[in-house]
């Protein structure tokens, strides 16, 4: 840096606007408008030497430090702004055909620049030229006289720095010696305090020892940040005093503002751990939200969950523990990631009903009775050990009576009659259904630990019903499975286990809680799935299904009243009598229950609704036309005469019998059986069927129990020629396949004996021997079709009908006894839906007949059969033709 620089007296202008370059600073500039371009190009890119230019600050808003006013000619004009030359410009040329007129203030004083480097582009596509250039400011001038060259300004100028004499002059002014030293004491503190922070300042503190003291307070002031009036004001300061006096205190802002950041920094980060600063921000948050009017309510909500966990009730020591989460809840923020989880856990705890009650009334058994009697025809067994339940829970209230398991096909109002119990004794009635459930965590919950965790289905429903004493039915329970999940049946035991279901434990709960005050009534189709431990807990009571005569009385008391209410009917629209319902039940539904009996009464209602519908439709054409040609006149006249309109009476007579017909209420539409065949289509079931498919030798009758209810069997065997092998079709179980086996070896033994073939002959000698149960995509399992196998083989190597009007059922050991079977009511009442009236079962199962109701067994005939010969006696017609000559 030269010590002194002499300015020529006139010096090329290049404005920066809103900006200022002090003496000792370098810049960086990029120029391309025309005329900072221009004045580049002649100034100094074609000198041989470094040229000098004058740097003026303008006072304007543009973005463009280095753009110029679009004005090329100048007038000289006075401002009135004190420091300032306002330039009053004009173009006499027109730029798109419009004159611009702008009015620029310049600042009268400016600094001298040398340019250190030079760097010229081209633009593309445009080809426009730029500049880069850099600047050294080298000391202040000011402006005498402003004018125009070209497309540039330039300036007749005076030079503002002090001679050596006078400098020096200065520098034994013991003020200046003392502002010199305050300078240099707090620039080198600046310097320290960076060089601490940034790692840097070695170069600086050398400058600090080789640059005068008057260039050093501009270099030092130039690299800081200040407002546009403060680097003015830096520049105006020709006095040197005046100069370091700001340069210092500028200096000394500067170093204050930094220590004071540090200072909050190193207080920040020693008092304060991460949650307390988020803690401290949020309060921040919280209270520029409170400002803003956007106040969060997260307190009142919490504050409000502790006031419900209060009263909730929760025993002392669940409380307790209710407490320990409330507190981490409250050091927690919304934020964080277990802030949820444990908040809706929290409203669980106070949301489930610890000690809220249902208040029994005082149990009147008599009108439990008459309920039950108008909910469910029939049941009388059924309705009596749940009147007899009743009755202990009457005498004694907190009895733990056992758990009801309702056993039997679809349709026979398992569901319906554990919500009879919960309206009898007055309490919620809750419904969970087990079907298809293989998740132990269904049951138990899931830990709290996974995503996504929930408490089990028990939990939930007692917490959805809002009382702890509810009626709870567990439907479907022998629908549940196992899997890697676990097995739901094996959770059940805990629950249905009075003396272990006091504390039960749902994982995700993971606080005990009373299931014993729940009364439990479970539903199944059969009790065979249902795992033997959880089957000891329940007391299982079957419901076999309705008789036909059961089906009439349902109907007709409960089923068609529910679907013309449910169709919006009623019976001036609709009658079903009691024959055409005989006929449904008989040819159209043959099942334990009545779903698919209700469904055909609704396809009637449905069929009524259209008719009642159109009928509707289509007198509703002629009543409209024949009200418009009765009023149509008398409304004119009113309307003529100005006047209200009001109503006329018309009396109905003779002469408007149209209109009386109109409102006439049509005809009721009487079901019959021309309608039915329309509606339900032909008949499905006839009572010809056994007689028919019974008709040649080798078919015998058996019962079945299924899922949902008895059904009847046929049982087809032919021969044919073969070697000897045995045939099974019918998608047949392994126990199935076993009873014909030894339904055929039992036959082939006693071959001579029946006169099936003489002594010494094979049977089998020569021909295969199949057997056939229809119905093949119905998988078909279990040991009653002993006796019925047996019977269709002798039949088909006796060449002898068996009875069409016989069914029978039975195990059969190798040696020809009847063993006793399981289901027979429900086979008794699937014989009596088909017609037959014969029916054989093994003596064992006489006791069974107890629970077959009277008006079914006085329809059959109920043969008992020890040993096969008894069956064979009575399934063929004049009994068994050779046992007279056979050794049996």
């Amino acid at each position: 840096m030269a010590d002194s620089v002499e300015l020529p007296g006139r010096l090329a202008i290049l404005p920066f606007r809103n900006k200022v370059l002090l003496p000792g600073a370098i810049i960086r500039i990029r120029c391309t408008s025309p005329n900072s371009v221009k004045l580049v190009e002649q100034e100094l890119w074609q000198r041989e030497e470094k040229g000098i230019i004058g740097i003026l600050p303008v006072r304007d808003s543009a973005s463009d430090e280095t753009a110029f006013a679009s004005s090329p000619v100048l007038s000289q004009g006075g401002g009135s702004d004190s420091g300032k030359i306002q330039v009053n410009t004009s173009d006499n040329n027109k730029t798109d055909g419009k004159n611009l007129q702008e009015v620029i203030h310049w600042h009268n004083r400016g600094v001298a620049a040398r340019a250190l480097h030079l760097s010229r582009g081209v633009e593309k596509p445009s080809g426009r030229v730029t500049y880069i250039v850099v600047l050294e400011g080298l000391c202040r001038f000011s402006v005498q006289e402003l004018s125009k060259r070209g497309m540039y300004y330039t300036a007749r100028i005076s030079s503002l720095d002090m001679k050596k004499a006078e400098m020096e002059q200065v520098e034994q002014d013991p003020d200046f010696v003392s502002l010199s030293r305050q300078f240099k004491a707090t620039a080198m503190e600046l310097i320290s305090v960076l060089e601490q922070k940034q790692k840097t300042g070695g170069r600086t503190k050398v400058l600090l020892e080789t640059v005068p003291i008057h260039k050093l307070a501009d270099i030092f002031v130039a690299s800081f940040e200040m407002s546009f009036e403060e680097q003015l004001s830096m520049l105006d300061s020709i006095d040197l005093k005046v100069r370091l006096s700001k340069a210092t205190e500028l200096v000394d802002r500067h170093l204050q503002s930094i220590r004071v950041a540090e200072k909050i920094s190193q207080k920040v980060e020693g008092q304060l751990s991460k949650s307390q600063k988020e803690f401290l921000l949020r309060q921040q948050m919280r209270a520029i939200k409170e400002e803003l009017g956007d106040n969060d309510d997260d307190e009142d909500d919490v504050a409000a969950l502790e006031r419900k966990m209060q009263s909730a009730g929760m025993p002392p020591n669940i409380w307790k523990h209710a407490q320990r989460e409330l507190r981490r809840l409250k050091k927690m923020q919304p934020q964080q990631p277990g802030y949820n989880s444990s908040r809706v856990y929290l409203e669980l705890l106070a949301d489930l009903p610890w000690e809220k009650a249902s208040e029994e009334h005082d149990l009147d058994l008599k009108a439990a009775k008459e309920r039950l009697d108008n909910d469910h025809y029939g049941l009388v067994k059924v309705k009596q050990r749940i009147i007899e339940y009743l009755a202990v829970r009457k005498l004694k209230p907190d009895a733990r009576g056992p758990v009801l398991c309702f056993v039997g096909p679809p349709g026979v109002g398992k569901t319906s009659l554990a919500s009879s119990i919960a309206a009898a004794l007055g309490r919620k009635f809750v419904r969970m259904s087990l079907g298809g459930v293989k998740d132990e965590a269904d049951i138990r919950g899931h830990r709290r630990t996974y995503i996504g965790s929930m408490p089990g289905r028990l939990i939930d429903g007692i917490k959805r019903v809002g009382v702890c004493n509810p009626v709870m039915l567990l439907d479907e329970i022998d629908k549940t499975g196992s899997d890697v999940r676990g097995d739901p049946a094996s959770a059940l035991l805990e629950v249905l286990d009075p003396e272990q279901n006091k504390t039960f434990n749902d994982h995700y709960l993971n606080v005990p809680y009373d299931l014993s005050k729940v009364i439990f009534v479970a539903t199944a189709n059969r009790a065979q799935p249902i795992p033997p431990p959880l089957l000891d807990r329940m007391e299982v009571i079957e419901l076999p299904g309705y008789t036909p005569e059961e089906k009439l009385k349902i109907a007709m008391r409960h089923l068609i009243p529910r679907v013309l209410d449910q169709h919006g009917l009623g019976s001036t629209f609709l009658q079903i009598p009691e024959a055409m319902v005989k006929l449904i039940i008989q040819r159209y539904t043959r099942e334990a229950g009545v779903r698919n009996l209700e469904r055909s009464l609704a396809a009637l209602a449905r069929a009524a609704a259209v008719r009642l519908a159109e009928q509707e439709q289509a007198a509703s054409v002629p009543l409209s036309k024949d009200m418009h040609r009765l009023t149509s006149p008398f409304l004119e006249n009113r309307l003529a005469e100005g006047a209200e309109v009001e109503m006329e009476v018309i009396p109905m007579n003779d002469n408007n019998h149209e209109l009386s017909n109109s409102f006439r209420v049509a005809s009721p539409l009487v079901v019959d059986e021309t309608l039915l065949e329309k509606v339900l289509g032909p008949p499905r079931f006839d009572d010809k069927e056994a007689a028919e498919r019974v008709a040649s030798p080798g078919i015998s009758v058996g019962l079945v129990w299924t899922a949902f209810g008895g059904e009847v069997q046929f049982v087809e065997a032919t021969a044919m020629m073969g070697k000897g092998e045995l045939h099974l079709t019918g998608q047949l179980g392994d126990v199935i396949k076993e009873s014909a086996q030894i339904a055929l070896t039992w036959v082939r033994a006693r071959a001579t004996d029946l006169q099936l073939a003489a002594q010494g002959i094979n049977l089998l000698e020569g021909r295969d021997v199949h057997i056939h149960f229809p119905a093949g995509a119905v998988p078909k399992d279990g040991p009653s079709a002993g006796v019925t196998l047996v019977t269709a083989l002798v039949s088909l190597f006796s060449k002898k009908r068996v009875r069409a009007d016989t069914a029978m059922t039975g195990e059969m050991t190798l040696r020809g006894l009847v063993l006793p079977v399981g289901g027979i009511k429900d086979k008794i009442l699937a014989a009596h839906r088909c017609g037959i009236t014969r029916v054989i079962l093994p003596e064992r199962n006489l006791k069974d007949l107890a629970e077959v109701p009277a008006a079914v067994l006085g329809n059959l005939e109920i043969l008992l059969a020890k040993r096969m010969e008894d069956v064979l006696e009575q399934a063929f017609e004049g009994g068994c033709p050779w046992r007279v000559h056979s050794k049996l």
